[in-house]
């Protein structure tokens, strides 16, 4: 058996980044965008913004549009594909990474993007998720998080608090919900991220360096549901936001606060919050989204609270491993220099030594 290294597949390839993606003649504009489909979420829903913010990033990103694949799954969130001037499939409940996986594997010259929610990709796409993470394939993961199913009415999701009341439970959740951080670099994603709907600089941010990382990046975004759900993220929108948002910014000390009154230490295996004036600098921990080792981000992610006290954002982890497209195409090619000239058509292959007689 052969091993075939992938380690320097995708700069072989000049693929590093969105290098392997065709750009555009000229400048572009949001309207190029912006399909010819009416919009339809419900007034207020957090998807607007994040729409309106995902045309202005592709319009700076600079890709030729036929070379743009977003592929959705079932729920609000997945309708995205339909308002986008770009190519795009609407495909089956859950299975959107799958579906995207074929993409990245046979075009490598596409960026492929999946637009799925807390209930599609964590519930019945949970499998699919976890493995597309794992497999570090070449996709970038939009996962709109409002903690309720909005578009079959408002049933308690995956991500939902302890003790949601909700249509289906009446009297309130007694799930335990995911953090969606932890699942993602439990799985061990290569680039994990969070942003908040309302915060377009942020999230462009995020979009940009997912855009540019080569393996699976896997964003949250969080965003509200007005009908069903309506103020769950409102701690983080209130003057007072900023005492309750970590925002990491690689290479710097993390202190939060409207003073910088907070900051994160070291606590046994874990990380803490305590206030800043309490602890020395040296104490402080100086953010490293590009550690090598998983446990590091996994830390920052258990930082989340689900009352929202405290709430990271940003980009936890961005870092360097062999994709499974890259692998996948390299074990391919290998295997047909090797393989001995056979059938050169269907017919040939029909009338080969290859048959079998069924009685």
């Amino acid at each position: 058996m052969t091993i075939v290294d992938t380690s320097l597949i995708g700069a072989d390839l000049g693929l590093t980044g969105v290098s392997g993606v065709p750009g555009a003649d000229g400048p572009q504009k949001v309207k190029d965008f912006t399909s010819d489909q009416e919009v339809r979420w419900c007034p207020g829903c957090g998807d607007y913004v994040i729409l309106a913010t995902v045309r202005g990033f592709l319009a700076e990103l600079g890709l030729r549009r036929e070379n743009l694949m977003f592929v959705s799954g079932i729920g609000c969130s997945s309708r995205f594909p339909y308002y986008l001037d770009a190519y795009g499939i609407h495909s089956i409940h859950g299975r959107a990474p799958a579906i995207a996986t074929g993409l990245a594997v046979t075009r490598p010259d596409l960026s492929v993007w999946v637009v799925t929610g807390d209930g599609d990709a964590l519930s019945i796409g949970g499998n699919h998720l976890i493995h597309a993470l794992r497999r570090n394939v070449n996709m970038t993961i939009l996962l709109f998080n409002n903690r309720i199913y909005g578009l079959t009415k408002g049933q308690y999701s995956p991500t939902s608090e302890p003790g949601k009341v909700t249509k289906s439970t009446p009297l309130g959740s007694i799930d335990h919900p995911f953090n969606t951080l932890s699942v993602a670099l439990g799985a061990e994603a290569s680039f994990a991220a969070r942003a908040l709907d309302s915060d377009r600089a942020g999230l462009t941010e995020v979009l940009r360096a997912a855009a540019e990382h080569r393996g699976t990046s896997f964003v949250e975004i969080l965003q509200d549901c007005p009908i069903f759900n309506d103020g769950s993220f409102d701690a983080l929108r209130r003057d007072n936001a900023e005492s309750h948002l970590i925002r990491l910014r690689h290479g710097e000390p993390i202190r939060f606060g409207a003073d910088g009154e907070f900051a994160v230490v070291r606590n046994g295996f874990g990380l803490e919050v305590v206030a800043s004036s309490e602890v020395a600098e040296s104490e402080i921990v100086v953010h490293d989204a590009r550690c090598e080792r998983s446990e590091y981000a996994y830390a920052l992610s258990r930082l989340t609270s689900q009352d929202l006290t405290h709430v990271p954002i940003g980009i936890f982890r961005d870092v360097t491993r062999p994709t499974y497209d890259d692998g996948v195409r390299a074990q391919t090619a290998v295997a047909v220099e090797r393989a001995p000239v056979g059938p050169q058509s269907l017919q040939d292959l029909l009338n080969g030594r290859e048959t079998w007689t069924v009685g």
